[in-house]
């Protein structure tokens, strides 16, 4: 057992993790079922997902999440495809069914180690379906009420899963031995950057915390002012880094599930590594699988900005509608780049991999 993965497993104190998978199983059903019965009532007859988009209203930059639902719920045997290629329409819930659905969120959400925060959200992005297909209701919004982070911090920090990966990450950062200039990308909520800075402090000299959006910016300015070593910058992940970032290497490069936004992964590893000193270490904190309990709200925040184009993806998800990279192909995509994986944690058999978080520690090799 790796001194990382016993810092992360004493951040949990006693929490029952062999309930886990289940735990994560049951809610990733009931957000589901509750994205199938709004697909129920809405819907009249069968149809192909874009027959069932256009009929719900989705505006354009929204369509192509109803084919995302529909695929996964044909994938748990909530709806089936017609040899022409229409979905049967979900079958409707009894009002006893949906409050049984809705008690079923709230009890795995417990066992997750997730605040009440996090039903309230999930509930309340799955009322607002119609508003969110059609653009009336913002996800961001939703997300961050009144500019509020509570419910962010509820789904991204204060949990089992990221309690576990902020307290590894600390301890990876805490062994390295030299951490002088450090880099976060996309770094937006803060959620390891409330952990690191701290242990920082006194042995860094420039924490430069970016971000593509001013708000977590602003945000980071206002939150961070303890620490005066950190200073921030937007940073677009499908540009030169040294644009943004300056030419200065650095000895840490921290990503908390922002890589996989990136255009091309590969360019972005490869900027990254150009960043790096020989010998610095990149960590990060990777989704490696869409759960079905994200549907009914992260999707309509990968979706293109209003007018704009949704991005195409270059790597290895080419053509596949995918959000995320595998565990095996963020590993041999960091071997490609030129990094060696330190630490991957955590091990693929433990109840807390059912999250499918991970982080990964990896050193710039030449």
């Amino acid at each position: 057992m790796t001194a990382a993965h016993r810092a992360g497993l004493a951040a949990l104190g006693d929490a029952p993790l062999d309930a886990v998978p289940a735990a994560v199983h049951t809610l990733d059903l009931a957000v589901l079922n509750g994205i199938a019965a709004h697909l129920a009532d809405a819907l009249a007859s069968p149809g192909t997902a874009a027959e069932f988009a256009a009929e719900l209203g989705a505006v354009p930059r929204h369509r192509w999440i109803v084919g995302r639902w529909l695929a996964a719920m044909e994938g748990e045997g909530l709806t089936a495809r017609r040899p022409d290629g229409r979905y049967e329409r979900p079958v409707r819930r009894r009002r006893g069914e949906l409050i049984a659905l809705r008690r079923d969120l709230d009890a795995a959400r417990a066992r997750l180690g997730y605040p009440d925060a996090l039903t309230r959200y999930l509930l309340g992005s799955l009322r607002e379906l119609p508003g969110l297909l059609t653009d009336r209701v913002s996800a961001q919004a939703l997300l961050f009420p009144g500019g509020d982070f509570a419910t962010a911090d509820a789904a991204y920090r204060d949990n089992l899963v990221n309690r576990y990966l902020n307290a590894a990450a600390v301890e990876v950062v805490c062994a390295l031995p030299r951490k002088r200039r450090v880099l976060e990308l996309g770094a937006g909520t803060g959620s390891l950057t409330a952990a690191l800075l701290p242990v920082l402090h006194g042995h860094t000299d420039a924490y430069l915390f970016t971000d593509l959006s001013p708000f977590f910016l602003d945000a980071a300015r206002r939150r961070f002012t303890a620490h005066p070593f950190l200073r921030t910058a937007v940073a677009d992940l499908d540009a030169p880094l040294a644009a943004s970032c300056g030419a200065e290497p650095f000895d840490l490069v921290v990503a908390v599930n922002a890589a996989h936004n990136a255009r091309d992964t590969g360019a972005l590893l490869a900027g990254v590594r150009a960043a790096l000193r020989p010998g610095g270490t990149l960590l990060l904190v990777e989704t490696c699988h869409e759960h079905h309990q994200s549907l009914a709200s992260m999707p309509f925040l990968l979706s293109a900005p209003p007018g704009g184009q949704r991005t195409v993806r270059t790597d290895v998800r080419a053509g596949t509608g995918r959000t995320y990279l595998t565990r095996a192909e963020w590993t041999a995509a960091l071997g490609r780049a030129g990094f060696a994986v330190a630490h991957d944690l955590p091990d693929p058999g433990h109840p807390l991999a059912a999250f499918s978080q991970r982080l990964l520690a990896a050193v710039r090799t030449t």
